[in-house]
């Protein structure tokens, strides 16, 4: 069978399979997007080439990652795709998106405030604060224990840089009270490959011991308008350098999220709580 013109190689092979369509559901967390696929069975097919075709933005659907919300046992779970195809171990942004779409799907009973969701790196704990009917949440996840750790040598002069272990890589770039502007548009990729594997990378600017202001460049998908896990980086790493407290609001271009920490200041625990919205149902036809 010929290839459709214009048909991305990922959904040419989910078509030619004789696959009948596809359900998804578009969810964003301050502009973080997620296509998610609800396969409470794992049953369906979830690789890099339907992440890629599905998250072009230009000749697919669009969305920073494609994402799997199924359930094991009586807990849900949840796996990531990076827009790329890469794998994500974790996401602050996507882990509240798929709690919230678990709710939206019947996957937990009406009403459930507490719940747990398993990732490829452990169990979290997520509490959901508030739910409505137009599909908007405010959820809290549990992001484990962090790994901070502070680099001689920084790749932006006159910023420090430390890395982040939040289950998922992180190059924070801390300003030293002076902040030091850096485009991530220009050297974001190459900050990414700067560890093997790729990194997330986020420049932090101080305000406040309460705030501090993020960019971010996520592996995997670029420029992006929020990111969970690095807004726990950003918030282990000024605290690991008494610059900021054990409560920080972090401002991401798309909006704000709160982090929590506690417990040493190289290896802290953290939460994050922020909003969540449902944007639409779709059906992508062969």
């Amino acid at each position: 069978m010929a290839r459709a013109p214009g048909l991305s190689p990922g959904l040419h092979d989910w078509w030619e399979d004789g696959a009948v369509g596809l359900t998804l559901a578009k969810y964003e967390a301050l502009g973080n997007d997620f296509l998610c696929v609800i396969d409470p069975g794992r049953s369906g097919r979830f690789d890099a080439d339907l992440a890629r075709s599905l998250c072009d933005r230009r000749r697919g659907v669009g969305a920073d990652g494609l994402l799997r919300v199924s359930v094991t046992g009586n807990e849900l779970a949840m796996e990531l795709l990076n827009a790329d195809g890469s794998a994500a171990e974790t996401s602050g942004n996507g882990l509240r998106c798929c709690v919230l779409a678990a709710l939206h799907a019947g996957l937990v009973p009406p009403g459930t405030a507490r719940l747990a969701v398993h990732t490829a790196v452990g169990r979290v704990e997520a509490v959901v604060h508030a739910s409505d009917e137009g599909g908007r949440g405010e959820i809290e996840v549990g992001m484990g224990e962090l790994a901070v750790q502070a680099l001689a040598d920084s790749p932006v002069t006159g910023r420090r840089a430390l890395f982040v272990d939040v289950g998922n890589p992180h190059l924070v770039l801390l300003d030293e009270g002076a902040p030091v502007p850096v485009d991530l548009t220009e050297r974001g990729p190459a900050l990414e490959a700067s560890r093997p594997g790729g990194v997330n990378v986020e420049v932090v600017d101080v305000l406040d011991a309460t705030h501090c202001r993020l960019s971010v460049y996520e592996r995997g998908a670029g420029l992006t308008l929020a990111c969970g896990s690095g807004s726990c980086a950003a918030a282990a790493a000024g605290r690991a350098l008494g610059r900021l407290g054990d409560e920080v609001s972090v401002e991401n271009p798309g909006g704000s999220l709160t982090v929590r920490l506690s417990g040493p200041l190289e290896h802290p625990s953290a939460s994050l709580r922020g909003p969540a919205r449902r944007v639409a149902r779709i059906e992508v036809a062969p």
